[in-house]
């Protein structure tokens, strides 16, 4: 493939089948992640992994602020890489701000998708009063985690990875030392770009079907939001992961999740 996309995003094919799944991770992690659902589906379909730039070992280099100051731009990054590997009508599974990565990608160009499996994923975390909108978060309370991760990167890496995957000390470890490897001001700049994102107007452009993950209680994002999206996209469905906590069930209860992706892949039509 172009040299240039796969130096950029890390990118590694695998598996076997006629039907592609592309595996994109949340904020500060990066593809291994998904080794629990590479396991479980290579065997049958094709599978597609990379790195989101200034994210695992992407091209550092390529990050440019105000280039990614958008998540539009990486949606961009994904259809550049969907062309280069001749990729049309795939599963997209989005973690987190990839979910709506996914989301404004496949509204541009739909050929390339079939279904969307949304895990956790958010379009909007400020809340928004006038609009009767819980995303789970208060200005001041971003503020002051863009401050301390500005000036205390080592504390602000503990409490976002002890948050994000509650009780499990390895998984905390794993998560943490994949934050530590992002550049600060890239970890800042992109946390920024994430939580002051706002793309409920833009969930009504999906016109194809999505499935909506969500533990049962997750700091990031609140299941309000999960059951907004499902109002709100056309053609949604509802998969709670009822009796699960944390932000990261594909690390978490990797066997669950695997269930719920099978059962939708083999349902979807």
């Amino acid at each position: 493939m172009n040299s240039s996309i796969q130096k950029r995003n890390h990118v590694h094919v695998l598996g076997r089948g006629q039907e592609t799944l592309i595996f994109a991770h949340g904020f500060g992690a990066h593809q291994n992640v998904w080794r629990h659902q590479v396991a479980a589906f290579q065997d049958r379909y094709r599978i597609v992994l990379f790195d989101h730039v200034g994210c695992g070992q992407s091209d550092f280099n390529a990050y440019d602020p105000q280039r990614y100051s958008s998540l539009h731009t990486y949606a961009a990054d994904v259809l550049e890489l969907c062309e280069e590997l001749n990729v049309s009508g795939c599963t997209w599974v989005g973690h987190s701000f990839s979910g709506m990565v996914g989301l404004l990608a496949a509204s541009k160009a739909p050929s390339r998708f079939r279904r969307l499996v949304l895990v956790g994923a958010s379009p909007r975390y400020l809340n928004d009063p006038a609009e009767d909108y819980f995303g789970g978060s208060e200005q001041p309370q971003l503020d002051a985690m863009y401050a301390t991760l500005s000036s205390q990167f080592d504390a602000w890496v503990t409490s976002l990875a002890t948050a994000s995957i509650p009780g499990r000390p390895e998984l905390i470890r794993e998560f943490s030392r994949s934050l530590h490897a992002m550049r600060p001001d890239i970890a800042l700049s992109l946390f920024r770009t994430i939580l002051q994102s706002d793309h409920r107007a833009e969930l009504s452009q999906l016109k194809l079907p999505a499935l909506i993950v969500q533990t049962a209680e997750d700091f990031i994002v609140p299941e309000a939001v999960a059951k907004y999206m499902v109002r709100r996209l056309p053609h949604a469905r509802w998969a709670p992961l009822e009796g699960v906590v944390g932000h990261n069930p594909h690390l978490t209860v990797p066997e669950t999740l695997n269930k719920v992706i099978d059962a939708y892949l083999a349902s979807a039509p």
